[in-house]
């Protein structure tokens, strides 16, 4: 499944992203990582043979003090030829602990060889020499046109977990992977960075990913086959490290705390006037505000009482954040004054997600579990949560309304999606309020995220995704009924009767998809044409 999708402006990737580096540096960081991982491993033998010894205890101290004494005997037998306690030290270091002819005998040992030819011509074992043509091709392959979108993509697979980077070619109704990363854990919420981390006043081109783990990863999009996230905003992040430090087990008595996270994190978002500025919501009940020049937690705030799941940043107020929470309030708080008292909103349902209006600072819409969407006006606050009249209210879908997005440049147009499998378009009026426009179901199962673009020249596309992870571009500029209510709020092309709705999703990998694809797409034109041209005209 696809469980989080985000754009990239225009403009803001790479020509040509640089392939990974294997330098000195990097070697250092994975054999760091490495004897991290097997003291964790180490950690957990000996946890499980105490708990073993546990249930044994009337066993019979000399016996148990002998087990432990052969375990341990194996143990070190075992590890013996990996000489774990010279693996990481230098060179000089291994030869005088023993290694036989000067080479590293230790876990990975081998792995610093393969740094030592800056040049592979130098290098005796490869005996293909690279190729000035492919090179070049390579690098064609990689380049990204400045027409082009990238679409970030959080995918679970077979329990692996990636953040997919998509290239969307609107010209060429391409979409296709351009790379992807491996992941910790099951990722909830990815945003995109303008800022680069660690380097004030720099821009950058980064996703933030918030997983399962407490830890938040960002990821530089113009860098290919990386390895590791540049940085991690967590516990065990520091500026200084690019690679995390060790990570401590998880404690089921953590409590939340003022520095980092302690729990899943469901929510970003990243300040667009500060770009310095990410905010993140946690299951640990609080939000936390980072500064991206030192990569530390500026502030935490605790006004919700249950997990917080939603956040959005105030379009021309850049101090003020939107969140929502499984308390069933949305808070809308000045991040200056982390102690004032805040305003407070309540629905009847968990909050699913929140988002200001981008043409009225005033209004922000609230979707909830069940279905509903719910538009307020800050204008009129409430004396209690309990007492909240939302200026009007949407049975927008029969099931949890799991996402929506506000079109930034066509006024009144709103996209929901839902976990019963459809997207609909509204339109939005003062006077009127809100009416469909558009349903459909665009195959890529339950809706976990729909996306409008956020330049002007591609404003009616939206991406959206789901359990089946497929993503699925829709350009809803195309479609009859769209182009009738929103004819006097945006350039749009001329109704025509004869127009085909335009999708752009993933090219097949292989023949055989291809022909099952085009089986498919022949049945549904024979059997739903009918239907499809009936829902456009309503």
């Amino acid at each position: 499944m696809i469980t989080a999708t985000a754009w990239v402006p225009r403009g803001h990737a790479a020509a040509y992203p640089t392939k990974y580096e294997f330098d000195e540096e990097e070697y250092e960081r994975i054999s760091k990582l490495a004897k991290m991982e097997l003291e964790d491993a180490q950690e957990g033998l000996e946890e499980a043979r105490q708990a073993l010894d546990g249930g044994s205890a009337a066993a019979p101290k000399a016996k148990k003090a002998d087990k432990d004494e052969d375990d341990q005997l194996d143990e070190d037998d075992d590890l013996k030829e990996y000489d774990m306690e010279h693996y990481d030290d230098d060179e000089d270091d291994i030869d005088e602990a023993g290694s036989q002819d000067g080479e590293d005998s230790g876990l990975f040992g081998n792995v610093k060889s393969l740094a030592y030819h800056a040049d592979n011509k130098d290098d005796p074992y490869i005996t293909l020499q690279e190729n000035d043509a492919s090179d070049d091709e390579e690098r064609e392959e990689l380049q990204i046109m400045p027409t082009d979108n990238m679409v970030l993509a959080a995918r679970v697979e077979d329990e692996v977990a990636h953040l997919e980077v998509y290239v969307y070619e609107d010209n060429h109704d391409n979409l296709y992977v351009h790379h992807d990363v491996m992941l910790p854990a099951i990722p909830l919420c990815v945003e995109w960075l303008a800022a680069r981390p660690n380097q004030a006043g720099a821009r950058g081109n980064f996703a933030a990913v918030g997983t399962m783990d407490p830890d938040i990863e960002l990821w530089d999009l113009d860098v290919v086959d990386s390895m590791y996230p540049t940085v991690v905003l967590g516990e065990s992040s520091q500026p200084s490290v690019p690679m995390p430090e060790k990570k401590k087990k998880k404690n089921k008595t953590k409590k939340a705390n003022d520095a980092y996270h302690v729990d899943a994190v469901l929510s970003l978002a990243a300040n667009r006037q500060h770009s310095n500025l990410l905010a993140s919501a946690s299951a640990d009940k609080t939000v936390k505000l980072w500064d991206l020049n030192t990569c530390t937690a500026a502030h935490s705030y605790s006004h919700h009482t249950d997990k917080v799941c939603a956040l959005s940043w105030h379009p021309t107020q850049p101090s003020v954040l939107l969140s929502g929470s499984y308390d069933r309030t949305v808070v809308a708080a000045d991040m200056r004054a982390p102690d004032a008292k805040v305003p407070r909103w309540g629905v009847e349902s968990d909050v699913e997600q929140v988002k200001w209006d981008p043409s009225n600072e005033h209004i922000f819409y609230v979707s909830t579990e069940n279905g509903i969407l719910h538009c307020f006006d800050t204008r009129n606050l409430p004396a209690t949560p309990e007492e909240s009249k939302p200026s009007w209210r949407l049975q927008a879908h029969e099931k949890a309304l799991s996402s929506f997005s506000i079109n930034t440049v066509v006024p009144g147009m709103i996209a929901t999606g839902s976990t019963d499998r459809t997207v609909k378009l509204w339109s939005i009026t003062d006077n009127a309020g809100p009416s469909l426009v558009a349903s459909r179901d665009l195959g890529v199962g339950k809706v976990f995220s729909a996306n409008f673009a956020p330049d002007a020249e591609v404003a009616f596309r939206l991406a959206v995704a789901g359990s089946k992870g497929a993503v699925q571009v829709w350009d809803t500029s195309t479609n009859r009924a769209v182009r009738e209510n929103f004819a006097g709020r945006a350039p749009l092309p001329a109704p025509e009767a004869d127009v085909k709705e335009r999708l752009v999703g993933l090219e097949p990998d292989n023949e055989e998809e291809e022909e099952e694809q085009e089986a498919a797409e022949a049945a549904q034109a024979g059997d739903n044409g009918a239907a499809w041209e009936s829902m456009d005209e309503d």
